[in-house]
């Protein structure tokens, strides 16, 4: 997969198959627009192609409002490599700004879709909105593509269980803690991708070392506090695990996430890991000494070592 962070810098797309978006999540609705991409791509001999957004649309227009309370299910790392295992050509990621929020949507079509893209065929997913105040629609790109040469297609609402798909479903479910039905409506595991640092040795002390995930960027939404399944994968490892995520008593305002690998690895410290969560077993809980600590989290262990096999 190809990235850009410009339209200027963008080489020559073969027969460009485009749709654009924000993409949070990269779920079940999302691959199927990119699986439609591919499709029909294929077709014409042409190149699949994602215009997408950095920051995210609400922090730069609502900052104080909707944008501040808005946090996202990837950060920008996770869906870089969300769109890459999806079998996307090319991704452009914009850097969205005031400025770049006033371009009305026929100059996007003409300006950039056309004139930098050269782009054959366009595909927008339900309800999509796209131009400044959010002003055009699958509707008036169908009016466009008929005077311009190119092609417009809707993919349908996506279900899952007779129930729509969307980001905020999905990050809704991430908050109450329910990570299978996130995972359901993404059609992949929940994700946290960052930096592995050895944590405090309090843990290690009663025989459960971890590590400290970096969470990389503010906005990263991250489950509430308690334990959770998960399996740790990065360029040396893949591990079942147990995840830790708390408040830092030192620092209550910072979130740990922490993780103790259940197979033996030499030292991970300072390697990129992927967590990717399957359950959530418990919610915190305040234990009054080193033994019941010690007693919960072997409870806890092996409940995990049954759930991921």
């Amino acid at each position: 997969m190809k990235i850009f962070y410009d339209f200027d810098h963008v080489g020559e797309i073969r027969n460009a198959v485009v749709t654009t978006g924000s993409f949070d999540g990269v779920h079940i609705g999302h691959k199927l627009i990119l699986q439609r991409l591919r499709k029909l791509a294929a077709e014409i001999g042409g190149e699949t192609v994602l215009i997408t957004f950095h920051p995210h649309p609400r922090k730069v227009l609502y900052p104080e409002t909707s944008g501040k309370e808005l946090f996202l299910i990837n950060t920008q790392r996770e869906k870089i490599n969300l769109l890459q295992k999806a079998g996307l050509d090319n991704l452009i990621i914009v850097e969205f700004t005031l400025e770049f929020s006033k371009i009305t949507s026929i100059d996007f079509v003409r300006n950039i879709l056309l004139s930098k893209l050269h782009s054959r065929m366009i595909v927008v997913g339900f309800n999509h909105h796209f131009g400044h105040n959010r002003e055009g629609d699958y509707v008036e790109l169908r009016k466009l593509g008929q005077n311009s040469g190119f092609q417009v297609e809707e993919i349908p609402e996506q279900d899952i269980q007779n129930e729509s798909v969307s980001s905020t479903k999905i990050r809704k479910a991430i908050l109450d803690g329910s990570i299978q039905k996130a995972n359901a409506y993404l059609d992949h595991q929940y994700i946290m991708m960052g930096l592995l640092s050895k944590s405090s040795p309090v843990l290690e002390e009663i025989g459960f070392p971890c590590y400290t995930l970096q969470i990389e960027e503010d906005s990263k939404l991250v489950p509430p506090s308690g334990v959770y399944a998960v399996t740790v994968v990065g360029d040396d490892i893949f591990s079942r695990a147990m995840c830790f995520i708390r408040k830092n008593v030192e620092n209550p305002l910072e979130t740990l996430v922490e993780v103790h690998l259940l197979e033996s690895y030499g030292s991970i410290e300072g390697e990129i890991g992927t967590l990717m969560f399957h359950k959530r077993i418990r919610e915190e809980r305040v234990l009054a000494t080193t033994d019941e600590l010690k007693k919960q989290l072997t409870i806890d262990k092996n409940q995990v070592d049954e759930l991921i096999f």
